[in-house]
């Protein structure tokens, strides 16, 4: 059923609407004149151009109109238009519910395909060196929203001081090397001992070191090009830490790395990939938005199974937002000390 929707200009601006239709118009026909294999639905995007015209034409009326109340009222403030709105609304996940994952590792060990079968996705065979992303995976468990987010720090290694800000952030990290490449292991062994040691300076000393860590040997489908043994690795790495020989892309061992970081960073089991179901972005808001209009009601939790959506929109925070995070969470000690990002 067709239904008739209306819309309404504000009248200092009908005209010039008008003309900016009427010029995005012209200059479709003369495109189109020019270019005759250019397809319809190009042309058609000048709609676009006429939205955008009303949307600022919107802006402008009502800057007009905040002007005049400010000096009927003798008091003249700056006009700040409303905030875009977001897919996402902030305060939906509690900031005991949020984790950050870093994944540190040498050049192409399979950090990002990793990450990617984290997400829900599938292993891609073409190599693309990655110099940093940032990816948030969104759940709804047990009528409670939790955040994770991964940050794929590749060529970190370049840059100490960015790779340590990354350490203090981090609440869990999964280190990464290849088994057909003994140098790799090397450089977790290193960063291993950085971790430590970094993290270290940020907590008292009479509480007990929690650097969460899980280290994945990578490539496990490669049996012809291996050179590091599971016994070697061990050896390496240290009886107290988590180690398992994985492929990105056959998905062996995935099932017990995830499983693990769950239980290290004291997250849902619900987390891991195969105990819930990807849904779109909106489902996700959907969810969020009901469980907050009913309230805190006891019966509201355990409704609906786990789930999880990527965020499209994620972006990591600024290095001034996490150095005042990673300022916040030291010690407060009476001399003040170096900044340990130095």
């Amino acid at each position: 059923m067709n239904t008739a929707v209306t819309v309404h200009f504000p009248v200092d601006g009908i005209l010039e609407v008008f003309s900016s239709f009427t010029e995005h118009q012209q200059s479709a026909l003369h495109s189109a004149a020019l270019f005759p294999h250019q397809k319809l639905s190009d042309i058609s995007k000048t709609g676009m151009g006429v939205i955008k015209t009303v949307k600022e034409c919107w802006r402008r009326q009502e800057m007009k109109v905040v002007t005049r109340r400010s000096s009927s009222s003798g008091n003249q403030q700056a006009y700040r238009p409303p905030p875009e709105p977001r897919i996402l609304e902030s305060g939906v996940t509690k900031p005991r519910n949020r984790h950050r994952i870093v994944v540190l590792g040498a050049h192409k060990v399979g950090k990002t395909n990793l990450i990617r079968r984290f997400l829900g996705g599938e292993y891609e065979e073409q190599y693309e060196t990655t110099i940093e992303d940032f990816y948030r995976k969104l759940f709804y468990i047990e009528g409670e929203a939790y955040q994770i987010d991964l940050l794929d720090a590749a060529r970190e290694r370049d840059f100490p001081a960015k790779r340590r800000l990354s350490i203090l952030t981090g609440d869990i990290f999964l280190l990464v090397f290849s088994l057909d490449d003994k140098e790799s292991l090397n450089e977790v062994r290193a960063l291993l001992t950085e971790i430590r040691a970094t993290k270290a300076k940020i907590q008292k000393p009479t509480q007990p070191l929690k650097a969460p860590v899980v280290v994945c040997g990578n490539k496990a489908d490669l049996d012809a090009q291996r050179v590091v043994s599971g016994l070697e690795a061990g050896e390496v790495l240290g009886e107290d830490v988590p180690f398992f020989e994985t492929s990105a892309k056959t998905g062996t061992g995935l099932e017990a790395v995830f499983t693990a970081l769950a239980t290290l960073g004291g997250l849902p089991d619900e987390t891991r990939p195969s105990r819930h179901e990807i849904v779109p972005i909106l489902t996700y808001q959907s969810l969020c938005v009901g469980e907050r209009g009913r309230g805190r009601r006891r019966h509201s939790r355990g409704i609906g199974a786990p789930c999880a959506a990527v965020d499209p929109l994620a972006r990591r925070p600024s290095f001034t937002s996490d150095l005042r995070m990673v300022l916040g969470s030291s010690p407060k000690h009476k001399k003040p000390e170096t900044c340990q990002v130095q």
